[in-house]
């Protein structure tokens, strides 16, 4: 974690960050792949990244990338969690390097699907650079559940779903009750 980012318990004890809006599948700007952030984003990028850890902690999730809050920049952040300790990770312009011959079944779910889950094989590990906030370069060789975490992320900003690595049918079963459960949710205002 670089110095800069922000600590979750600051954020969840910051009572005047606005948490980001999460987009709702099939919303657009999930489908985009997200451009390499620049030196120039980074004071953007700074400004924006409270509002995501708030709706990530908020969600509650373990990962949000850029896309999903409408944003075609190519960063993601991530936080299991373990034991109830916060670790956060934001991975900026982050790529897969190398990946395990070796694969693991693991339930997914994604913030932009809410309540929908699903068996996913990937790879069991995979090494992945990025930069943190300072620019600085770093790699991480993670297995289990980071793995699938950092590979999941990472998809989103390539513009994929957890959804596209199951078989049509599947797929569109899922985005039709996605659908339906989105209809029958409450409006704003409703009681």
């Amino acid at each position: 974690m670089s110095d800069l980012d922000p600590a979750p318990d600051t954020i969840r004890a910051a009572s005047d960050i606005v948490p980001a809006s999460i987009l709702i599948a099939p919303h657009p700007s999930l489908r985009r792949k997200a451009r390499p952030v620049r030196p120039e984003d980074a004071v953007k990028l700074r400004a924006l990244l409270p509002g995501m850890w708030e709706a990530m902690y908020r969600a509650p999730g373990i990962g949000l990338a850029a896309p999903q809050v409408g944003l075609d920049l190519r960063f993601a952040l991530v936080d299991l969690m373990e034991n109830e300790v916060p670790a956060p990770i934001t991975l900026i312009n982050p790529e897969i390097l190398r990946v395990s011959d070796q694969l693991a079944t693991r339930e997914e779910g994604c913030l932009s699907l809410p309540g929908m889950y699903a068996e996913v094989v990937r790879p069991e590990s995979v090494r992945v650079r990025y930069q943190d906030l300072d620019g600085r370069r770093h790699e991480l060789d993670a297995t289990g559940l980071l793995a699938t975490c950092l590979q999941h992320e990472i998809d989103h900003l390539d513009g994929i779903l957890f959804v596209d690595h199951l078989s049509t049918l599947k797929r569109n079963m899922i985005m039709r009750r996605l659908a339906k459960d989105q209809r029958q949710k409450p409006g704003p205002g409703a009681g």
